[in-house]
């Protein structure tokens, strides 16, 4: 879409947790389809300014601040803050979050309370911000939400993050609903494996071919592929979408708890493909 002047005012997104990662590849791609991008970041302060420095190198202005979501109270100063400096927001994508992995015998509440603090309560809180804003402003928008295969799929010592991210996918679908009529869809992306910093050795980080032949499609997602599916749910293009959920994890979810016993019991059913 083209983010470009409506009624003679630039359009804003603002993108948590942009200093890397599938965060970082949206801020640079909204920027590319036209939007000016305020940023947020937590502890990566020189990922965030080269992040600002790709959009400006974009010809877009550019505004970052940090924000800690384990206070999701202290989370609508920090986006005011940036509307003061850009203007509000038309799109939020909330991507923020932390992949914290505790077994459920040995998790503590502390751990619990944090892990929902910054990926469910944080987003909960920037959505209601910049909701109340373009309500007041009686201006439509879009929120994406990046939300995760976890979601609905169990890992060991996931309890606090899966959990976190089906609330997440349930709040999308909650949002949606009850701000369709003032024309802000709320939709969310769900990427599988994806290589980030959060997810991958750092040297591993710039390969673009990371090969996981448990996948379907035999490797990981590209920030950039992830990004590509949350630019188009922030865009016109999807204008129809709302309460929409796009699964980014090539695959991965089709590798049944069935097919996976089959396979280690050698089972499995040869399926040729080709002429």
């Amino acid at each position: 879409m083209d983010g470009g002047a409506r009624s003679g005012r630039r359009r804003v997104a603002v993108v948590t947790g942009a200093s890397s990662g599938i965060g970082q590849a949206t801020a640079v791609l909204l920027a590319r389809r036209g939007y000016d991008v305020a940023i947020t970041h937590h502890r990566n302060a020189a990922g965030a300014r080269r992040t600002v420095q790709a959009i400006e190198g974009l010809g877009r202005r550019a505004a970052s601040a940090r924000m800690d979501l384990a206070d999701p109270a202290g989370a609508p100063g920090v986006l005011g803050a940036l509307a003061d400096q850009l203007g509000p927001a038309d799109v939020l994508v909330n991507n923020a979050g932390v992949n914290r992995r505790a077994a459920a015998l040995d998790e503590t509440l502390e751990g619990w309370e944090a892990t929902l603090a910054v990926d469910l309560l944080g987003p909960f809180a920037c959505a209601r911000f910049v909701a109340r804003g373009l309500i007041d402003a009686r201006r439509t928008g879009s929120i994406v939400n990046v939300t995760s295969v976890l979601a609905t799929a169990a890992i060991r010592g996931g309890a606090a993050y899966c959990a976190a991210k089906a609330a997440l996918w349930a709040m999308t679908r909650v949002m949606a609903l009850e701000w369709a009529s003032a024309g802000i869809r709320v939709n969310a992306v769900a990427p599988g494996h994806t290589v980030t910093p959060m997810n991958v050795a750092p040297e591993r980080v710039a390969d673009a071919d990371l090969r996981r032949p448990v996948i379907p499609l035999g490797r990981a997602a590209t920030a950039g592929e992830v990004a590509a599916a949350v630019a188009y749910l922030a865009g016109d293009e999807s204008a129809y979408c709302t309460g929409s959920e796009i699964v980014v994890d090539g695959g991965l979810l089709l590798r049944s708890g069935p097919e996976a016993l089959a396979r280690a019991l050698g089972a499995e059913v040869p399926v040729e493909v080709g002429p």
